[in-house]
Order: structure tokens, then sequence, then C-alpha cells
């Protein structure tokens, strides 16, 4: 094994000391973020690095965030059918939700009382949520990367690899696309490729002969990716002892799993920080907007940070459609499947597959947490 003995004890902690009785347990579902401690001096300095930020920014955009979070269901409740979508604003620190041009100035006034910045657009959330819907009942060639609702501009928008966009089948589909409602084309440069990845020594843990990188701690395992194993696959730890089993997993479609742990493995409230920044306490599981700050722990790159660029993703892998992910852009490579998404202490989701590397930059997308909570019936373990 290559692993140091540092991070031999980080795991150990992450996977051995979970049978501990931890107060203020949030249930699944659960978003009301505890009083933030202040940032550890690692975070400061990792969002130092990946988004360009002092210290005293990033201690100022983390607040600004854990605000714009507490504001976002009431500004979203107070826009009511006007609503069309809500970002945070990195420029102003606040929460912006758009609303529709007939929303009345009481509905403005209540959205401003709960403290969002207001912005007028032509279609609302309920609308661009239904002409994404009608494309996701498609099949997407793969020259199409992926689609998703983006708030900022008011629109369904559908990346296409540069390569692919002249392929008739594309064509097609941008035509089927556009008749749907709101559409706009993007090209990029790749199609996004899961990160698992084959068996290398030294790492959270093995299925078969792919390794992929824990979630995060729930009441009796964790969870992770779902192409990383396939319900009843047997998993073992970092140092080839029997963890415990995946109990559910579903790709394509979706892209989450959950791994029972036992034989001696227990759980914790825990995020690696790898050395880079102390390890993080999980202690709730509230969804950051879009254009929040949000950081990635895996099992290859170890922890990087970047922001939410989207929420309810469809992306087009190679195996096929997966739904309702969060684009973000934090960098990825092969191993880090399964590996942590979280934002300030709040757990977002778990690392689904990307473009790019951590050398030259890329995009990565994650399964957002409370959606596997919810679907299994698990509890996330919190501190």
């Amino acid at each position: 094994m290559r692993r140091t003995k540092l991070h031999r004890v980080a795991v150990a902690a992450l996977v051995l000391l979970g049978s501990w009785a931890v107060a203020g347990t949030t249930p699944a579902g659960a978003a009301t973020p505890a009083a933030a401690p202040s940032a550890s001096p690692g975070l400061l300095q990792a969002m130092q690095r990946d988004l360009g930020l002092s210290p005293q920014q990033a201690e100022a955009r983390l607040s600004a965030e854990r605000t714009a979070t507490a504001v976002e269901p009431k500004a979203r409740a107070a826009a009511g059918s006007a609503f069309g979508g809500s970002w945070f604003d990195d420029r102003t620190g606040r929460l912006t939700v758009a609303v529709t041009s007939d929303a009345s100035d009481s509905t403005l006034r209540a959205v401003r009382t709960a403290g969002a910045e207001v912005r007028t657009v032509r279609h609302s959330a309920r609308q661009l949520d239904t002409a994404k819907d009608r494309l996701d009942g498609t099949t997407a060639p793969q020259g199409v990367s992926g689609w998703r609702v983006d708030p900022k501009a008011n629109t369904v928008v559908v990346d296409v690899v540069g390569a692919a966009r002249s392929d008739n089948d594309v064509q097609r589909f941008l035509s089927k696309a556009r008749a749907a409602g709101p559409v706009t084309v993007r090209t990029v440069s790749a199609a996004p490729q899961t990160f698992a990845a084959g068996t290398v020594g030294g790492d959270p843990y093995y299925t078969g002969n792919a390794r992929c990188s824990i979630g995060f701690s729930v009441y009796g395992g964790f969870v992770t990716a779902g192409h990383c194993g396939q319900a009843g696959a047997g998993v073992s730890g970092w140092d080839g002892s029997y963890i415990g089993n995946f109990q559910g997993s579903s790709f394509p479609d979706n892209d989450y799993a959950w791994v029972s742990v036992g034989s001696g493995w227990w759980t914790v409230p825990v995020v690696l920080g790898w050395g880079t920044v102390p390890d993080q306490l999980v202690r709730g599981s509230a969804v950051a907007p879009v254009g929040a700050s949000v950081c990635r722990s895996g099992s290859t790159t170890h922890w990087h940070c970047g922001t939410v660029l989207a929420h309810n993703e469809t992306v087009n892998y190679s195996q096929g459609a997966v739904h309702e992910l969060t684009k973000t852009s934090v960098c990825a490579e092969p191993g880090d499947s399964g590996g942590s998404f979280i934002s300030g202490d709040q757990a977002q989701g778990v690392t689904s597959g990307g473009w790019g590397n951590c050398s030259s930059g890329g995009e990565t997308w994650f399964q957002p947490v409370n959606e596997i909570l919810n679907r299994y019936g698990l509890t996330l373990h919190t501190a």
C-alpha cells in the first residue's frame, strides 16, 4: 500500500469510529444548517487556491452563502407561480431570485423582504422545467453531452460536443429540443465520463476491479455513486478487508448507491481533507444555490473547490442519460467517483463524472445527497 501513515489514520477515522453517539443528528431531507463555526484555515486556503480569493474574501463568501442558502426557500415561496429560478451572486454576495414579468408589486416586495435581489425574466421555472422534462423523455445521441435549466439565462441549455455538432442525429435531436421550449445550444470541447478507475493500492474502497471513493456516512453505511457497483456487490477497504455490500444501486438514469458497513467498520460524519484541509465535519444537507462555492474530496485528486454551475442537469454518458445532477466547476479524475461534495459543513452530493482533469481544469457533476437519502430511507450521519 502506498498510503502514508497519516492518510491511513485519516481513513480509519472516517470508517472506524462512527459508532459514536452524536447529538443533534439531522434526519434525511432536513436542510437547516446549524450555527456555523469559523472556517478552518485549510478550507480557506483551498478556496483561495481554487477560487482566487483572499482569506478575508473566502470567509465573507462562506458567510454570505450560508445566508443565501437560508433565504432561498423563503424567497421561492414568496415568488409563488412567478418564480423563475435563483442563484447566488458572488459580486453582490446575495441571492438573486428571477420572477416573471406578471408578478405583482406585492410579490416583488415579499421576495425582497425575504432577503433576495429580484430579476425579471420571461419564463417561469415551471415552464423551463417542463421543457427539460420533455427532453428527459427522449434518447439523445452521443454527441449531445447533456442539458439543464440555466436560471440566469432563463433558458434550457443543451450542450453539444463541437466535433459532433453537424452530425445528423445531433441535428435531429436539437430540432426536437427547440420544439420543446426555450432552448439555447452550447458547444463544449468534450463529453463527460464517469470517474471510476482500475485497482490502485491505498484508496478508500474497492469493488471488483474498480476503485471509487466514499461519499457520506449514513447510519448503517455510506452513500456513493451507482456506477461503482451493482446491488449485492462486495466492498473492501483501503487495507483489503471486507467492509460490506452494495444494498442499493442505480445507474444510468440515476447515479447513486449505498453500501452497508459491518465486520468491524463503522461510520463517522467526516469528509477527509487529505492533509490539504483538516477533516471536515458534516452538520447537515442544506442545498447550496447556483453560484455558491463547493468543495470535493476524492481518493485520486483529494481536495478541490469551485462553484455550483447548475442544478437538475441531465448528463448523457456513453452508458445512458443520468438525470437531476448538479454541475460544478470543480475538477476530478478517475477514482474520485462517489466522493463527497460539501459546501461549508453541508453535504451536497456524491461525485458522478465530468470532463477534464485537475491539471488543466474541467467540470464535474454530482448526484444530490438528499435524493439518495430519500430514495433509500437513509439518515445522514451528522455532527
